[in-house]
Parts: C-alpha cells; structure tokens; sequence
C-alpha cells in the first residue's frame, strides 16, 4: 500500500521517476512498513532528510515538490478494504486478498489525491543542515534551526515543554551552573 501510495504521489507531481537533489519530500502520517513502502518507492529517507513522519496513526502520506512548492496529500480510499475484496475474490484471508488486490487495483478505486498547503513553509522543514547551537537549559545540541528561543534563552524542544519526554525537574540551566570567567 505504501509504494503504490508513494507511486501515485510522485505522478500526481508529474514525476515519472524520483527526482534527484532533494526535490522531493515525503511527509508519512505513520510509522511502521506503511512509511517503509512510501521510502521505497519514492526514494525519499530519513538519513536524506527527505522523509518526515508526523504520527497521525493514518495510512496517508503528503509529497511535496520541493522547488515549486506543490504538496498532494494521498490517503487511502475510505472503503479500500472492502474494494480489495472485489479485486481478490478467489482469496478467502483477508490480508492475502488485499495484498493480491492492491497490485491490480487502479489508483481511481484505491486512493483520493487532495492539493494541500503546508502549515509550515517547506523552507522551516528543510531547514539549512549543519546549524548547530546548544541548548541553554540542557547543554544538548540542537541542529538544523530546531531550537526554540525563551526569555534570551536558546531551548531545545524538551526544555521548552513541547518533547515526547520530560526532563526530569527542578531543571536549572546548563549555563548558570557554569562558572564564569571573569577577565
């Protein structure tokens, strides 16, 4: 489901292959072999900074043309397992006749393609790689512009709050603890 969904992302974009140089970014509202399947087909990787994922717990993924700024959003098709069934009828197991299904399927039966705007400009995801600056509260380095400023302070996104973790608390700055040299 993830090459096919990842195939049909690059066509609607217009690309018969995936582009070199960046050009594309792939946005996977899952984790798992869904997020595998969209990486394969559309050549887009984490290691590249191509592939974001935004755990929605949806089967969906959003391409982006990273030049021209066109993003599609392509999600399943709300009853694409009940379809499947039609396309596999000699297949009693239901995971089997989908998989026999979703390589014939047309792409009209199998998905909606929606334009999207993204909320954040493709140039704050992208970000500028090698940025480095380090956290005031945790000392942690923070790359590629993900820092948040707080009251002078340059703060990671668990210092700030808004992490899938908790430092753990009273947390003091780093560099209040430090010494300072005086001249």
């Amino acid at each position: 489901l993830g090459v096919r969904l990842g195939l049909l992302g690059l066509k609607t974009l217009g690309f018969a292959e995936p582009p070199a140089k960046k050009r594309l970014l792939a946005i996977v509202e899952s984790d798992g072999c869904f997020a595998d399947g969209v990486s394969a087909s559309t050549a887009c990787t984490i290691g590249h900074r191509t592939l974001r994922v935004e755990d929605y717990g949806k089967t969906a993924a959003t391409c982006v043309d990273t030049v021209t700024g066109q993003a599609v959003r392509v999600a399943p098709a709300l009853d694409l397992r009940q379809k499947a069934g039609v396309y596999a009828s000699n297949e009693p197991r239901h995971y089997f006749a989908q998989m026999q299904a979703y390589q014939s399927m047309p792409d009209e039966a199998m998905f909606t393609v929606t334009p999207v705007t993204l909320t954040t400009p493709i140039a704050a995801i992208l970000s500028r790689p090698g940025v480095r600056i380090n956290c005031d509260a945790c000392g942690e380095e923070i790359v590629n512009e993900r820092e948040t400023q707080r009251a002078g302070l340059t703060l990671c996104r668990a210092c700030v709050g808004s992490g899938y973790y908790q430092p753990p608390q009273p947390f003091i700055p780093v560099r209040l603890l430090q010494p300072q040299l005086s001249e």
